[in-house]
């Protein structure tokens, strides 16, 4: 079966098992499974379906009602470290370090508009056209960055950046070869002492990763403020910690919260360390004061793009 007429027929049966369920009740997934086995069986539908493809039809309409039609799979492939959703028909990961394009597709460019509309719903963030480009995270801690439709010109894009399950240690970055144990305890005795200490990498070198192995030399007894844009750093062996993460503007451009209001605030909450996710604005300002003023080991990634697409960042 072609994939263009594979998903025009997941879109046809899509729409009938829509009008078989209540959309407002709250349906049970074996009870949605039993919709969708159903419509398949029926013999009116002039649809052929040959064996072989029922089951994956089946996964296609279930995976666009209740998760994130083929990015659900993807994201359950933990070799997978990068989604990258171009427009409704070309989808690329990064595998193992390798980008390669997938065969499979959205089957229709409503059913990517109803994925971004779910994935920002996750975290109660907006994307329409008076706001179309949102950084958002799901329910893993995984970032993700929706630019819509006309911005992306060939179609909305979704961007995912997956990480690992485990935490990826200090002692795990030495047993890999990362770098060497002797590095490591230098690192420890800077962290310990509340220096500042800068990270310099471009996209997808483990900046975050590395920040994260950082803060478990963050002695326990510490009083930790994280501020990010889209939260996603994981401080493990920290007890007391206050998370915080930017809001946006409502559609009146009015009641957001900034990076730079987060860091003011985060000064008068008696933080031992301050960690910003991101400083690229004017916040760099009040980050530069809170460092002259005694707050030391205020880490944060910061991201000024210089020349020859080179990035520098402070931690």
């Amino acid at each position: 079966m072609e994939k263009t007429n594979r998903n025009d027929i997941v879109l046809e049966l899509r729409k009938r098992v829509i009008g078989c369920i209540d959309i407002g009740s709250d349906i049970k997934d074996d009870e949605l499974h039993k919709v969708i086995d159903e419509v398949l069986d029926e013999k009116n539908n002039n649809i052929h379906i040959p064996v072989y493809e029922r089951i994956g039809i089946h996964k296609q309409i279930f995976d666009s009602l209740r998760g994130f039609g083929i990015i659900s799979e993807l994201l359950l492939d933990d070799d997978i470290t990068e989604i990258m959703v171009n427009n409704p028909e070309n989808i690329f990961v990064e595998k193992r370090g390798v980008i390669e394009k997938i065969p499979e597709s959205f089957f229709s460019n409503e059913q990517l508009e109803d994925v971004i509309q779910q994935i920002a719903a996750l975290a109660n963030k907006r994307v329409n056209q008076a706001n179309p480009i949102v950084d958002t995270r799901l329910a893993d801690g995984s970032r993700v960055n929706i630019v819509l439709n006309p911005i992306s010109i060939e179609g909305s894009a979704i961007t995912i950046r997956k990480f690992p399950k485990d935490s990826i240690t200090m002692k795990r970055l030495v047993g890999m070869g990362s770098l060497t144990g002797q590095a490591a305890d230098f690192l420890k005795d800077l962290v310990e002492s509340g220096y500042n200490i800068i990270v310099s990498g471009g996209t997808g070198t483990g900046k975050t990763t590395f920040l994260n192995a950082l803060s478990d030399f963050i002695p326990s007894s510490e009083r930790i403020v994280t501020i990010e844009d889209s939260a996603e750093l994981r401080l493990n062996n920290v007890e007391n910690i206050i998370r915080m993460e930017v809001r946006q503007q409502n559609v009146e451009g009015k009641n957001g919260v900034s990076i730079r209001d987060l860091i003011r605030t985060s000064l008068r909450m008696r933080p031992d360390r301050i960690i910003v996710g991101e400083v690229r604005g004017e916040e760099a300002i009040d980050m530069l004061q809170a460092m002259n003023t005694g707050h030391l080991g205020f880490r944060s990634p910061q991201h000024f793009p210089l020349t020859y697409n080179s990035h520098f960042y402070l931690v």
